[in-house]
């Protein structure tokens, strides 16, 4: 790269601060947008996954389930998810949101099973000579235990999510990716802006998730930095 070239790209990447400063607004809103349509989508995904590998993991079955759902929602690329529910669903936040929930349900659903599967047989084998009932060794035994674990799943979801919806725009489903996807409107320095704002967007969830994670997780195991 040439010595121009460099200063070109040096005067964008600084002019993409500007662009911040001067829409604001814009961003601010685009930013709403891409928060609601994330946050829809990890919720259905949660509702979906968390029940089904928490039952999964305490019956100690389903690994190879667990194990397909996650590579075949791996494998799948976002942009194809979308293209095949604009047929379905049309254009617009279902149809984005619907193809977030199918990205975000492989690592919660691997990661709630592994929790509670992996909780020692030991404790399980105490609880139940207590006198426990299986809802009770679930509740108060496998899935505290689980929760580290589990909230790793979700804190993988929620930046793969908050990466991926910049693609909703290709949907009409709004978000940072209307101003990343619109370079003709917006400028280069418009799509390093918006791009800045997904990935502090996605920093930032990845840290939340991890604090609340160690906080409400039994004292003995959480992480001490």
């Amino acid at each position: 790269m040439g010595q121009d070239a460099e200063d070109r790209l040096m005067h964008t990447f600084l002019a993409s601060f500007s662009f911040m400063a001067d829409h604001f607004g814009l961003l601010l809103s685009r930013t709403v947008d891409h928060l609601l349509l994330s946050a829809a989508g990890v919720a259905v995904a949660l509702v979906i996954a968390v029940p089904l590998g928490v039952w999964l993991g305490h019956r100690g079955k389903g690994s190879f389930l667990t194990v397909s759902i996650s590579n075949i929602g791996r494998a799948l690329p976002s942009l194809a998810l979308i293209a095949i529910f604009l047929g379905l669903l049309g254009i617009g936040f279902v149809n984005v949101m619907t193809a977030l929930v199918i990205m975000a349900i492989p690592p919660v659903l691997t990661h709630a099973y592994l929790g509670v599967e992996q909780v020692d047989a030991d404790l399980v084998r105490a609880a139940r000579g207590m006198g426990l009932t299986q809802w009770q060794i679930l509740w108060r035994v496998e899935l505290p235990l689980a929760l580290p674990v589990l909230f790793t799943g979700i804190r993988i979801a929620v930046v793969y999510v908050i990466s991926s919806a910049t693609l909703a725009a290709v949907a009409g489903g709004g978000g940072l990716g209307d101003i990343i996807l619109n370079q003709v409107s917006y400028g280069l320095s418009g799509v390093i802006a918006a791009a800045l704002w997904v990935a502090v967007l996605a920093l930032a969830a990845d840290g939340l998730f991890g604090t609340v994670g160690n906080r409400i997780a039994p004292r003995g195991i959480r992480v001490r930095g």
